[in-house]
């Protein structure tokens, strides 16, 4: 299958401090992709390479099949890319509904609406939330609603940054299952999250990031059941050799 999103050789970081040091990821067409590792890794540098927010210094970002070095974040996001930030993701003084209408400002009234529809068939806590102001949602709804946010332009691939961050496990287990539900729909999502297991039960496949390299990545399950994941959450690099696949 052709990749919809692929990173080659990726090099990034902030001014003469490279943080990512030749990152090669793919992710095909509606398919979940966790990114692992501990803090400090290089996780969100990776997501903010691209998205645009941090400069590329060697190395490539496609999204299907265009390359993405040199655009623009704007420019990025209307190519098909949607992410929901961990935080201060949702317009909290809003309703439901017209924090979903600032979601698809570019769509005419007509799609808008339709979009709305879908976005409350997908997530029907939402629309039975609808006139209720974001500020009054749980943790958990919240998420929920910024993943519908995001999703009302229908991008290919939408990024999550730690959407179990703060949540209850009851509030994490069914945003995970939304997050399954997404994919199901058609979309690609990358997760970026520090829940192992739930993060690897809904997704295909998973990148572990140590230092800024990519020290093991496979088929999730296979991941998820080798015990050198908990060394890289515990920064023991040296556990790893960078590069290695598991099956």
């Amino acid at each position: 299958m052709t990749p919809l999103l692929q990173t080659s050789g990726l090099r990034c970081g902030y001014g003469a401090d490279e943080v990512i040091h030749g990152v090669d990821l793919v992710v095909s067409p509606g398919e979940i992709v966790t990114i692992l590792g501990p803090n400090g890794c290089g996780k969100t540098t990776l997501v903010k390479a691209i998205l645009g927010y941090v400069r590329t210094t060697k190395g490539s970002i496609s999204f299907r099949g265009q390359d993405l070095t040199r655009l623009r974040p704007i420019e990025r996001v209307a190519r098909g890319i949607g992410y929901v930030p961990q935080l201060l993701n949702t317009f909290r003084p809003l309703t439901v509904t017209e924090n979903l209408e600032i979601g698809g400002y570019r769509l005419r009234r007509q799609e808008r609406s339709a979009a709305i529809q879908r976005m409350f068939a997908l997530f029907p806590l939402l629309a039975d939330r609808r006139g209720q102001r974001a500020a009054t949602l749980s943790g958990g709804e919240r998420q929920l609603l910024a993943m519908a946010r995001a999703l009302m332009v229908s991008p290919e691939m939408i990024i999550l940054d730690e959407p179990s961050a703060g949540l209850s496990p009851l509030r994490a287990d069914e945003v995970f299952q939304h997050v399954r539900a997404i994919a199901e729909a058609g979309f690609a999502v990358v997760i970026v999250e520090q829940d192992v297991h739930r993060a690897l039960e809904v997704s295909a496949r998973a990148y572990v990031l140590v230092t800024g390299l990519v020290a093991m990545h496979g088929p999730a399950a296979a991941v998820a059941a080798d015990e050198r994941i908990r060394a890289a959450y515990l920064g023991a690099r040296e556990t790893f050799s960078p590069g290695r696949v598991v099956h």
